[in-house]
């Protein structure tokens, strides 16, 4: 069994071949062909926390297995098997599987529900998943020609800036607020762990595409409620994860909010999409096992040279 290491993880999964598998996991799930279990907690006195979510993808399933401390940050590791006979095949460390594949499906959303002419981007957020959600953005939106960013830490936020600037090629410019990051912008993505909205729905523009992908707990939101009923498109990664962990949606929604929520496998299907130029889209993102299922595949015969 393989041994399977971050910095190995960065470079046999680029961020264009996420994005594409992500596609293909969406098109599986709606065909029935691959399968998902959401996410456990297990939750302890200490406030450490075991997390965990499993799912499978033809040749290969597995679990993503997580702990995390408020004082001491998160751990990630993937447990890959193959499907015909159940042999371990990886045990790989999932902090950047995690953060490619979450920006990966945020650019796949992006690329299918905003506004083929979108030219600026806001990012609140300079953390954990901002690069990879940065990165994912403008691989998916090439034509991206303004980047702006805000987070609460002044430093953090010009130091993002800087290395973005210098590592993708395009002027990204830290902002003094998060309302001057937001107005204007084509798409906006965020990118944080705060338990209260980060935007307000005046600043969202006519039109913007949204992906919240920071929240993953039922009591958190980064999104008020007027913007999430403001939107017209709303697609989850599952419906049946986003019931129990969405905040961003339950605490927005009454039950019956619920039937305007689409999974982004119905948008990938072309069963559905944005109907007006004036709309707003949002996905908002949980993180699926498939995901981390597919992106370890690929990873895994990247290591090994071929399929096994």
């Amino acid at each position: 069994m393989l041994y399977i290491t971050e910095a190995q993880v960065r470079e046999r999964l680029p961020m264009a071949d996420c994005i594409g598998l992500m596609r293909t996991i969406f098109t599986r799930l709606a065909a029935g062909e691959a399968i998902n279990q959401p996410r456990r907690r297990l939750i302890l006195p200490t406030r450490s926390t075991l997390h965990y979510m499993a799912g499978s993808d033809g040749r290969y399933f597995g679990a993503k297995i997580y702990a995390t401390n408020p004082k001491r940050g998160a751990h990630f590791l993937f447990l890959l098997y193959r499907a015909e006979d159940a042999a371990p095949l990886a045990t790989i460390e999932a902090n950047a599987l995690g953060q490619i594949r979450t920006g990966a499906a945020s650019g796949l959303a992006t690329s299918l529900m905003a506004r083929p002419e979108s030219r600026a981007l806001a990012l609140i957020g300079s953390g954990f998943q901002a690069r990879t959600q940065l990165e994912a953005m403008l691989a998916a939106m090439p034509d991206i020609e303004r980047v702006r960013v805000w987070s609460r830490s002044a430093e953090k936020r010009e130091m993002f800036a800087q290395e973005a600037t210098r590592d993708f090629g395009r002027p990204v410019e830290a902002m003094a607020t998060a309302e001057e990051a937001v107005r204007g912008a084509d798409i906006l993505t965020t990118a944080t762990n705060s338990a209260e909205p980060v935007v307000e729905a005046a600043w969202v523009a006519p039109g913007a595409h949204i992906n919240a992908m920071g929240s993953n707990q039922a009591r958190r939101r980064e999104l008020p409620s007027e913007l999430v009923s403001r939107a017209g498109l709303i697609a989850v990664d599952s419906i049946e994860q986003s019931r129990m962990e969405s905040g961003d949606l339950l605490l927005a929604f009454q039950e019956p909010d619920w039937q305007r929520v689409v999974e982004l496998q119905e948008v990938v299907a072309g069963h559905t999409g944005r109907q007006t130029a004036g709309e707003i889209t949002l996905f908002k993102s949980n993180g699926l096992a498939v995901e981390d299922v597919i992106a370890a595949g690929l990873v895994y015969e990247r290591s090994v040279g071929g399929v096994a």
